[in-house]
């Protein structure tokens, strides 16, 4: 048989955009910069990258023998990584429900968008930002509002001591500082 008319698995099927795994009746919570970065790589994909790798498609495809055209190859993978980012996005901008943390400012409870600085049992002090799952980058100190330590500090206050579960067991934590941002005059 022509390899022209078997159907090549290249593991790119939806399964690979399983989404994580919201609480039981959860929502997809995400800051407004959170949600408008996501909407400008959804449109940047749609508007910018996508036609441009089609149009090296198209002008590949025209070149002949597409089995050993390197462009036509390259270019057909790059669409679908493309087109699997672009349906993900619209998934998760579709169910997202933006939370503006600035609303919280001057409150020392810990909600969503809070940035909160605690102390271990040891004595060592972490500070990190409770964000949404899409947006959350652990560079930056930033958690998804699902990650344990984030769970386990909602709605404590400062001074409030939460117990947090470990592979290593339970620890507790000190909340030592929570902060927001200043709500912006838009």
């Amino acid at each position: 048989m022509s390899k022209a008319f078997t159907k090549e698995s290249d593991g790119d099927d939806d399964e690979d955009l399983a989404l994580p795994e919201l609480p039981a009746g959860g929502k997809n919570y995400v800051t407004p910069g959170g949600y408008r970065r996501l909407r400008e790589e959804l449109i940047s994909l749609l508007d910018v990258e996508r036609p441009k790798v089609v149009e090296v498609v198209s002008w590949a495809a025209k070149n002949g023998d597409r089995s050993e055209n390197g462009d036509y190859l390259y270019g057909k993978k790059r669409l679908r990584e493309i087109d699997r980012r672009i349906r993900f996005l619209t998934k998760r901008l579709d169910i997202a429900e933006v939370t503006d943390p600035s609303l919280h400012h001057g409150r020392d409870q810990v909600f969503f968008g809070a940035t909160v600085t605690y102390e271990n049992q040891r004595g060592e002090q972490k500070t990190i930002t409770i964000k949404g799952i899409d947006e959350s980058d652990s560079s930056q100190g930033e958690v998804s509002w699902i990650a344990p330590i984030a769970r386990a500090l909602l709605k404590a206050h400062v001074g409030d001591e939460v117990q947090l579960l470990t592979p290593g067991g339970v620890e507790r934590v000190e909340v030592l500082d929570v902060r927001y941002p200043a709500p912006t005059a838009d």
